[in-house]
């Protein structure tokens, strides 16, 4: 990971955990690794423990056709090549979640040189996504409801998160898992670590992975969950106001100075489960949870709900919002972002 020439550099955007010599390790959905430089051909290496993941490749601000899927193990991968003269910038984009598995970031390459591997300059609007897998991407590009996950169908890129971070020019840091709750993971009784305590790493299947909230500073944190919680597999539902209290409030608590914006939608409704009202539920614990900080005198937090997905933009994989429904997400969450926050 040594050498590399002046102006040459490597920039990290996401949670990477940089305790492993051999380079730093990534798992949540849009981490992002930005080469800028002067040079022909770029190279990456890559340590994957699966061969799951997925990327994209983004050229001088171009998004390339195809997706990178690297073998699992250490391979190194050519992600652009016969560059013109001038400096290039080359972003490798993770598109699946950490449900895939854990990524090492073993070095990167110009024209065979080195380049070195640093945390980056952050852009001057930062955002923090905390959701599940709407946030994810899970099955965005999935031809309808009746389609299973699988890795070649979850588009991070594409998400509504991603998708209003790139028109406000922010940079984006997104914490998502399928499947994830705020107190309850669908009623699980093997999956019991819900989203607030993995929203404390750095790589989430560790615990010892802890992620010091000083390196990045959002503006604005969206918090997009409470779906898994109000599952039909999950019979008590009665946690959910409390939990989401006591998640906010910790979330204020490391981001004092965050607008945060509490995303309702698109998946619940108050149709299914049947005779249980999901929607309201979640609407009523989300707007307790505004209320009792707005007491508190903290004026700085926000409901933005997202209308109920009803078809009319089709479906992704398992009922997922489709890519035109994460384009109307986006345009929702852009707008309430320039609003709250005067970009």
């Amino acid at each position: 990971m040594e050498g590399g020439d002046a102006g040459a550099e490597v920039a990290l955007t996401g949670r990477f955990d940089d305790a492993d010599p051999g380079g730093p390790r990534f798992a949540w959905s849009g981490s992002t690794v930005t080469a800028r430089f002067r040079g022909g051909a770029v190279d990456v290496d890559l340590v994957e423990s699966s061969a799951d993941q997925r990327y994209a490749i983004v050229v001088d601000g171009q998004l390339r056709p195809g997706k990178l899927a690297p073998a699992a193990g250490r391979h190194r991968y050519r992600l652009a090549d016969a560059l013109g003269d001038g400096a290039h910038e080359v972003s490798l984009y993770r598109l699946t979640e950490a449900a895939l598995g854990e990524t090492q970031l073993a070095g990167v390459r110009v024209d065979d040189r080195a380049l070195p591997v640093g945390g980056g300059a952050p852009r001057a609007r930062r955002i923090e996504l905390i959701g599940d897998s709407i946030s994810a991407g899970y099955g965005d590009e999935g031809r309808d409801r009746d389609c299973p996950f699988s890795p070649d169908t979850e588009n991070h890129y594409l998400t509504y998160g991603a998708i209003a971070a790139r028109h406000l020019d922010a940079d984006l840091v997104t914490v998502a898992w399928s499947g994830k709750g705020v107190f309850s993971n669908r009623g699980s009784t093997v999956d019991t670590v819900p989203m607030p305590a993995l929203w404390l790493r750095a790589l989430p299947e560790r615990a010892d992975s802890r992620w010091d909230f000083a390196r990045y500073r959002p503006d604005a944190v969206v918090i997009n969950l409470g779906t898994n919680d109000l599952a039909d597999e999950n019979p008590d539902w009665s946690p959910l106001p409390a939990a989401y209290l006591a998640f906010v409030r910790d979330v204020r608590a490391r981001y004092p100075d965050a607008e945060i914006l509490c995303g309702l939608g698109p998946m619940l409704s108050d149709d299914w489960p049947e005779g249980r009202r999901a929607l309201s539920t979640a609407r009523d614990a989300i707007q307790g949870a505004i209320a009792a900080l707005a007491a508190a005198g903290d004026a700085r937090i926000h409901l933005v709900e997202f209308p109920v997905q009803d078809g009319s933009t089709g479906y992704g994989c398992d009922w997922h919002p489709s890519l035109a429904t994460h384009e109307r997400m986006a345009a929702q969450l852009e707008a309430a972002l320039r609003a709250h926050l005067g970009w």
